[in-house]
């Protein structure tokens, strides 16, 4: 499977189990139930969507305007710490509101998530790949070419 077909099966695996998945840990974390935790969990995956692209497009931007090209292993370091940062600035709030948290209770929540999707990401990468193939960028080139 491969292209916008590829795509779209992914995001929507990803967005199914992590949002099962995070409504399950935000409602027994949080001890609000599973209904008012899967809000929270929808909202989370909605605002880390957005983010993404919101983020990625200023980073871009900014990155184009440097002089010196490439991705480093600090460019890659501050551009994870930038987008993580700025979901906690968001998401912290937010939980700390929708579940009736303290401010505390809703950042250590946050941190929980970030280790989860780190985790989460590699274990469900992995699988997909297993499952549908690899994507034509990351298959060997054909002989002689």
């Amino acid at each position: 499977m491969q292209g916008i077909k590829r795509k779209v099966v992914y995001i929507t695996l990803y967005e199914i189990i992590a949002i099962t998945m995070s409504t399950t840990g935000l409602a027994l974390l949080s001890g609000a139930n599973m209904g008012h935790a899967s809000v929270a969990a929808i909202a989370a995956s909605a605002i880390a969507v957005i983010w993404n692209l919101v983020y990625n497009t200023l980073f871009e931007r900014w990155e184009a305007r440097q002089a010196k090209r490439g991705r480093s292993v600090l460019r890659r370091v501050a551009h994870a710490i930038g987008f993580e940062g700025g979901l906690v600035i968001t998401l912290v709030p937010l939980f700390a509101w929708w579940l009736d948290i303290s401010l505390w209770q809703a950042f250590v929540l946050d941190l929980g998530l970030i280790v989860f999707f780190l985790v989460y990401t590699f274990v469900f990468n992995l699988a997909f790949d297993k499952i549908f193939g690899l994507p034509a960028s990351a298959q060997p080139a054909p002989q002689g070419a």
